[in-house]
């Protein structure tokens, strides 16, 4: 047995002992088996459903010839979508687990369930859960869960984080979630084993608790064969059986096992730490790292009995109530990757690397100080899933999200689509999983900030104009895996650097590194440093001329026999005008709900002057959709082609393509300069599109004027939009350059209208400045990156225009 206190000691004072491996990529822990620190590996569970000597081999029960849906994966969240699927009518569904329920991750779980999240889509998930674990399944089964309502406390150390709290209240209320600011005081008379000494505050949620991660699939399994559902332990999945349709799309067919194959149109991969292998199988890349998570659990301590569980995000540390003991855990900077993922670890814990886990051990004995003089029972050292998003990424929220998660997974099978916005959970746009779920580990517990960026897997995307914009001093997003502009800095270039793990694995830490710098300073919930830059930015774009790169948006083209019956299908206008003709449209899924908004192109028949565009004869579209949902948006045109049956195809030339975008009253000017066509509104009328030269180079031009408002919805949370309000408090700005065609365009506003609207964000601000004042054209000017030479060429074109009229009308600064 160890004492927390002393392990603090001992470890710094052994740390010799201990070396740390050099390389980020090939890092080995030693495992510590010192007398300093108890051997002892055990989760602080009474029950689990680990299978005793002498088990069964084989298959719980016999295999069904077919199945409407196949579950793989008996944790958490695999019983939550097989009970949700039966609730909700499907009862030839099947639960494949290769092991006993909860084998894999769940079964050591923490097994915590906070209600408050900085997200309104966690929020409702969260409550979900709480409600089916809490009352649901025991009203249905009779059986205890094993859920335990003790309360929550979040502790805040400095101002920022009780702000955040704050925050986090007020968007409770909004889902009648209990919670409550405490001052130091009222926190110690709630916890009178916490130092208060060094808080601001706590935020307090008594209804907050601890799930039993047996007793809760144990009973969802119970509930949902009830409910003609079918869970077969002791079954690992061999293979996963995909054909292709008569249309060309790969379809699941059947799910192999060494005792039978399954029939089936539909599997859900619930395999947790396993789900890149079984996603392997159906040739479907699943972006997940696995990692080990650790707590210690301690001897008992008087007095903490009935207290709250207790977050202390700073110091990193989770304290949860285990009877009369504490679970004690963290998340660190320098987590440790399970590199080769074992087919056979069931019900298994790695020892534990003091060398990793000490870290969390003073934090935990500063926030109750008993722990000093307490005796460590047992370790937990499991594999936990780390994907770079949101969501169930790592093992312990997995569990307090998946009731939610799994309703969703179940109206999206029965229902084409889940029920809330899930798209902060989807997998398609990862492109590289390992930096960017390091991140998401390591920033656990950090304060959510509106204007954050991430600084792992950076520099994924880029297009032409990036380096050019860089070196004026652009401070770029990260959007999709493009860097997208965000704004412009005085202080000059700031790159983007390679990713330092925050100097954990023994990487050299980036010094001097201004782009992390700067997005330190916009660390807050109110107005940012530069937002005196942007609202210069956007007076210049009212008054004068601005150049946006949006080359980040989606370039697709719609071609083939059935492409009219599908333009009429999946969008809301009538895009079938005139060839050349230009409509800024939406398209709806089957609820009605909105899936995007884009312009739509009708094209003319034939022969094309640009080089990316395909060769038709028939009708043929080409399609501009928002960067940030651009891969949702293919997926969902993809769908309706394919389950509609229209024989034609969608082309992506997303990374072939550049957008620029010309706003202000002064582009019409501008473009006049650069382009060798006739532009007024006689020539080029409003929502055409033609073939131009610029540069010596052929470019596609869209046009947009007075009389429209061209904005984006917040459906399309990343595009690029524009306020022509001073008092706008956050929007892109003049050369925001992003992948794809390139897009001239100036906001215009309602005939009519006394004002200029345009959104910022999800908001709306309206300008002070008469209508007809302000009138000008918007234009799309679509061009050819094939070229790198060709479209910086391009671009140093047009931008050597704009430079020239910003120095004559409105220079913001040196350039």
């Amino acid at each position: 047995m160890a004492f927390l206190g002393a392990t603090i000691s001992r470890v710094v004072r052994c740390h010799s002992l201990f070396p740390l491996p050099c390389g980020a990529g090939s890092r080995r822990y030693s495992s510590s088996s010192q007398s300093d620190h108890t051997a002892e590996k055990s989760v602080p569970y009474q029950n689990t459903l680990k299978q005793t000597e002498g088990g069964a081999s084989g298959p719980t029960k016999p295999l069904p010839q077919s199945a409407d849906v196949v579950v793989i994966g008996g944790g958490s969240l695999g019983c939550q979508t097989l009970y949700h699927l039966a609730k909700m009518g499907v009862s030839n569904a099947v639960l494949l687990e290769r092991d006993r329920l909860t084998a894999g991750t769940t079964w050591h779980t923490a097994g915590l369930l906070w209600q408050l999240r900085p997200s309104d889509t966690e929020v409702e998930l969260l409550a979900h859960t709480r409600n089916v674990i809490s009352s649901e399944l025991e009203m249905e089964t009779g059986l205890n869960t094993g859920w335990i309502q003790n309360g929550g406390l979040f502790i805040a150390s400095n101002k920022q984080r009780l702000d955040e709290y704050k925050r986090l209240m007020s968007l409770g209320k909004v889902y009648g979630i209990e919670s409550f600011v405490l001052s130091p005081a009222e926190t110690k008379d709630l916890y009178p084993l916490m130092n208060v000494d060094d808080l601001y505050g706590t935020l307090y949620v008594p209804k907050d608790g601890t799930m039993d991660p047996a007793g809760t699939c144990t009973t969802l399994s119970r509930a949902a064969s009830a409910r003609g559902a079918t869970v077969i332990e002791n079954c690992p999945v061999t293979g996963i059986q995909v054909k292709e349709d008569h249309l060309g799309v790969r379809r699941v067919k059947a799910v192999d096992t060494d005792f039978g194959t399954i029939e089936t149109p539909c599997v859900v991969n619930c395999a947790g730490v396993w789900a890149t292998k079984l996603g392997q199988m159906a040739g479907v890349n699943v972006p997940l790292i696995a990692m080990h998570h650790a707590y210690v659990v301690t001897e008992r301590i008087e007095g903490i009995q009935n207290m709250p569980n207790v977050r202390d995000h700073d110091a990193s540390v989770y304290l949860r109530l285990q009877g009369d003991a504490l679970s004690v855990g963290g998340y660190e900077q320098n987590p440790v990757f399970w590199e080769e993922v074992s087919d056979k670890f069931a019900f298994s814990l790695f020892d534990l690397d003091w060398d990793v886990f000490m870290q969390h051990i003073e934090g935990a004995v500063n926030r109750v100080p008993a722990l000093e003089r307490t005796g460590i029972k047992s370790t937990v050292c499991g594999p936990a899933q780390g994907l770079p998003a949101p969501a169930p990424t790592i093992c312990p929220s997995g569990m307090m999200l998946g009731g939610g998660c799994g309703r969703e997974l179940a109206h999206w099978i029965i229902y084409g689509r889940p029920e809330k916005d899930m798209y902060g959970y989807d997998i398609r746009w990862v492109f590289v999983a390992r930096f960017r779920s390091h991140e998401s580990y390591a920033k656990n517990y950090s304060v959510v900030f509106p204007f954050d960026e991430p600084l792992a897997s950076r520099n994924m995307r880029l297009d032409p104009f990036h380096k050019v914009l860089q070196d004026q001093g652009c401070v770029f997003q990260e959007r999709h895996g493009w860097e997208r502009p965000g704004w412009f800095s005085r202080q000059g270039a700031a790159p983007v650097l390679d990713y330092d793990y925050y100097g954990a694995y023994d990487v050299p830490q980036n010094i001097n590194y201004k782009y992390n710098d700067l997005l330190g300073k916009e660390y807050t919930f109110s107005f940012p440093p530069h937002h005196d830059v942007i609202k210069e930015e956007c007076l210049a774009c009212r008054n004068a001329v601005a150049v946006f790169n949006m080359s980040y948006f989606g370039k697709f083209y719609l071609v083939g026999p059935d492409a009219k019956k599908a333009a009429d299908w999946l969008f809301t206008a009538d895009v079938n005008k005139a060839p050349g003709s230009t409509v800024y449209t939406c398209m709806l899924n089957k609820n009605g709900g909105a899936e995007s908004d884009l312009t739509v192109s009708r094209l003319e028949p034939g022969l094309t002057r640009l080089p990316l565009a395909p060769e038709f004869n028939g009708d043929s579209y080409y399609l501009a959709v928002g960067g940030a949902v651009a891969q949702h948006n293919w997926s969902h045109i993809q769908t309706v082609l394919q389950d509609r049956g229209f024989r034609c195809s969608l082309i992506d030339q997303s990374e072939q393509m550049g957008m620029i975008s010309i706003q202000g009253p002064k582009s019409r000017e501008l473009l006049q300069e650069v382009l060798d066509a006739d532009l007024s509104n006689e020539a080029f009328p409003f929502s055409t599109h033609r073939v131009v030269s610029a540069a010596g180079h052929q470019v596609s031009i869209l046009s947009f004027q007075p009389g429209a408002v061209f904005f984006d919805s917040p459906v399309s949370s990343g595009r690029t939009t524009v306020s022509l309000s001073p008092v706008s408090s956050f929007c892109p700005h003049p050369a925001s350059w992003l992948f794809g065609p390139v897009l001239l365009s100036s906001p215009g506003c309602p005939a009519g209208c006394s004002g200029t609207c345009m959104p910022v964000q999800d908001r709306w601000c309206a300008g002070q400045a008469s209508c007809g004042a302000r009138r000008s054209s918007v234009f799309h000017l679509l061009c050819l990156l094939g070229s790198r030479s060709a479209s910086a060429s391009l671009f140093f074109f047009v931008w050597s225009a704009v430079l020239h009229l910003f120095r004559s009308l409105c220079c913001l600064h040196p350039l």
